[in-house]
């Protein structure tokens, strides 16, 4: 079986995108990856690095009247958010392939997903929890379920969700909340109940992520990490880790999100991950030296910035690192 992924993100996420390719590529035998390119800059590169596992759509080949009617309304977040659904029809609709799973562009693989597959079973729809640790539970105002992966079945069930979802996210989706929704994610909260063939991912591995590694330990054993849950001693081989809100500021620090984060989980993680998108970074520079792939923005200060510096510190959630610094520090 070939398991069809689709991602989407633009220059700025670029060394992202590449980065999840490779790690697909290095742990699923059995894939395809279609790619939306939301820029000119990103396709061009892509185009010319021939990803031999993957299919590079444009924009002018994929947005249609619908999305473009409501572009003009969205922010460029809101308008990746809007177009998640349309681009996972996309490929259905277009390929002729029996399956494809949205994944968002940081995301990383550090094993086979075959495990989350076999889950599915002949079910139509995959969907993904937050799993929130209880202080980050934003589950309200943010929804149960994740959109950072979300399979599709290329069958009546799996088409009526992902239309009726695709239908939601073009009348509405903004980055607030609103009458019960918020962007993309509220629309999935009741799909156990609204559709048939819905199942709801199990694997702990799967789905890690800033929000909920707080309910873990974790070591690095060889070319595999280790989960084990604290609550219930359960143990398990991680899949894949959501690189949510990274960022990088042009006077060499990253900022990794304001949730507590080990020691543990920054080193086995976050410190590999980081090289790797600086060394892609460089790799895309040789083609493009105006790019900047990680999305590099300037890190702004104002009167502010004491105060929640003191406040993140006294809460624990300072993840602002120099990034020499970072790689040298293995404690």
């Amino acid at each position: 079986m070939t398991y069809n992924f689709c991602t989407l993100f633009d220059s700025n996420y670029l060394s992202r995108g590449i980065a999840l390719y490779r790690s697909l590529e290095k742990h699923c035998n059995n894939f395809h990856l279609y790619i939306f390119a939301f820029d000119t800059k990103s396709y061009n590169v892509l185009k010319k690095l021939n990803l031999v596992k993957a299919t590079v759509i444009p924009l002018s080949e994929f947005e249609d009247e619908k999305l473009l009617q409501v572009k003009p309304s969205r922010s460029v977040a809101e308008y990746c958010w809007t177009s998640t659904s349309s681009t996972i029809l996309y490929v259905l609709e277009n390929f002729g392939v029996d399956n494809c799973t949205y994944v968002d562009a940081d995301v990383f693989f550090y094993s086979s997903p075959e495990p989350i597959f076999q889950e599915l079973g002949d079910k139509s729809i995959l969907i993904t929890e937050h799993r929130y640790s209880p202080q980050y539970n934003k589950e309200l105002k943010s929804g149960k379920y994740c959109v950072q992966f979300i399979t599709f079945r290329n069958d009546e069930n799996g088409l009526k969700a992902l239309r009726w979802w695709r239908d939601r996210c073009l009348e509405w989706c903004y980055a607030r909340y609103e009458d019960g929704k918020f962007g993309d994610q509220l629309y999935l909260d009741d799909w156990t109940e609204r559709f048939q063939g819905v199942h709801v991912m199990q694997h702990l591995g799967g789905g890690l992520a800033a929000w909920n590694v707080q309910q873990y330990e974790f070591q690095k054993v060889e070319e595999k990490i280790l989960g084990k849950e604290n609550s219930t001693g359960q143990e398990f081989d991680v899949i894949f880790y959501h690189f949510h809100y990274l960022k990088f500021f042009n006077d060499g620090k990253v900022e990794l999100g304001r949730r507590k984060l080990s020691k543990q989980v920054i080193n086995i993680f976050y410190k590999d991950y980081i090289k790797l998108l600086d060394d892609i970074s460089s790799e895309i520079k040789k083609y493009d030296s105006s790019m900047e792939p990680n999305g590099t923005i300037i890190r702004k200060f104002n009167w502010k910035t004491p105060l929640l510096y003191i406040y993140r510190k006294i809460y624990g959630v300072y993840n602002i690192f120099d990034k020499s610094k970072l790689f040298e520090n293995n404690g």
